[in-house]
């Protein structure tokens, strides 16, 4: 067997190591052997040899070692079913009776790189860096042991790889896919579609929000960036009459094919740019009782930051012109470049602008099968707030 590589750290790596950040950056990975490759679990030490743990080592990317144990213990096939076992063991105790969760949601449950949504027997999975992509048999393997689905589809498509050297890559992995898959949110049945759809088939983090958005529905509403109809079909069972917004052509047959699906005739399905809705709303003097801002990510770098507070503020702007007095606006943002103090500035911005005087009625996150890990902010990504006009 070949001897295992060994990094060093400097100072700063040291503390961060320490402190408990999962992720060391390049610029603080001091000596590598010549020998080292992408995907290799390293053993990582200070500048005087001391052991301080194993980590996945990625040649590219600037996230070069990935925490994987503070112990020097193999990590092999049984490290891997023991982790993937505890991921599995939370959502069981926690969600026994759903079909769909996240049931593994990358270094949150100590699996860097990889996630893992279910759907009823199907898995939809994402192999983010090197270090995963090279143990994907192992995946599928343990996966199929643990879990027994019918299928296992690889979405491994994100632009993230790109960022580790990866290519895009989709298809499946193993079993066959029915030929109709879907799943159920409260009293709400949706299609999706793994292998065609966004990230691995819909957005399983919402999932609370959207059956709490049913609950707050009354009147008229609004579902803007609606993509399947998860927000959209909860408010349909309460509001008089739901509006869903969006721009994608398949999204929007998507959308009209699940309100049939759940005998749902007051939803109307505009294949449109959200953006350009609300403002033409606003010209037009529109008004609603309901309204769910759910946008893409509007950052992907830190670069991208302003952008997309303006774009933000710009939506929720629009949003509050358009509610009626006592009105809730369920307001949502993925983007972990713009935390949750930022979230709430440029709300109360908006409020400000828009001359409205607004109460916080809810402040939410994703649901408890996309937990948070201390000390890496990038897994408490999903900010949601409900809103009221007074």
């Amino acid at each position: 067997m070949a001897e295992q590589p060994t990094v060093s750290l400097s100072k700063k790596g040291i503390e961060r190591w320490k402190r408990g950040h999962p992720w060391i950056y390049a610029v603080d990975v001091l000596a590598k052997p010549a020998t080292i490759q992408s995907g290799d679990v390293v053993r990582v030490t200070d500048g005087r040899g001391w052991f301080l743990g194993q980590a996945f080592y990625s040649e590219k990317s600037k996230i070069q070692l990935r925490w994987l144990s503070w112990d020097d213990t193999p990590v092999d096939d049984g490290f891997w079913k023991a982790r993937l076992a505890s991921a599995l063991a939370l959502r069981q105790s926690r969600l026994p009776d759903e079909s769909a969760y996240r049931l593994v949601h990358g270094e949150a449950d100590l699996l860097p790189g990889l996630v893992v949504d279910r759907f009823g027997d199907v898995l939809s999975v994402q192999l983010l860096v090197p270090g995963m992509e090279r143990r994907k048999d192992l995946i599928v393997r343990l996966l199929t042991e643990l879990v027994s689905p019918k299928a296992i589809v690889n979405r491994s498509d994100s632009h993230s790889r790109t960022l580790e050297g990866l290519p895009l890559e989709k298809g499946l992995l193993f079993g066959t896919i029915p030929e109709k898959l879907a799943y159920g949110e409260g009293l709400v049945t949706l299609e999706v579609d793994v292998l065609g759809g966004q990230k691995t088939g819909a957005f399983l983090d919402q999932r609370d929000n959207h059956v709490l958005a049913g609950q707050y529905a009354r009147g008229r509403a609004l579902d803007c960036f609606s993509y399947t109809g998860g927000f959209a079909l909860q408010l349909a069972l309460k509001a008089e009459a739901v509006t869903a917004v969006e721009i994608s052509e398949a999204a929007c047959a998507q959308i009209r094919a699940n309100a049939e699906r759940n005998h749902l005739k007051n939803v109307d399905v505009q294949c449109v740019n959200a953006f350009d809705f609300l403002r033409d709303q606003v010209d037009e003097g529109h008004r609603y009782d309901t309204i769910v801002l759910d946008p893409p990510s509007f950052a992907k770098n830190k670069d991208a930051i302003p952008a997309a507070i303006r774009g933000y503020k710009e939506i929720n702007l629009r949003a509050l012109h358009l509610l009626n007095p006592g009105g809730t606006l369920i307001t949502a943002s993925c983007t972990h470049h713009v935390g949750e103090q930022a979230f709430e500035e440029l709300l109360d911005d908006a409020a400000a602008d828009a001359k409205r005087r607004v109460q916080i009625v809810e402040k939410r996150g994703a649901g408890i099968d996309h937990p948070v890990l201390l000390g890496l902010r990038e897994t408490r990504y999903l900010k949601c707030f409900v809103l009221r006009v007074a």
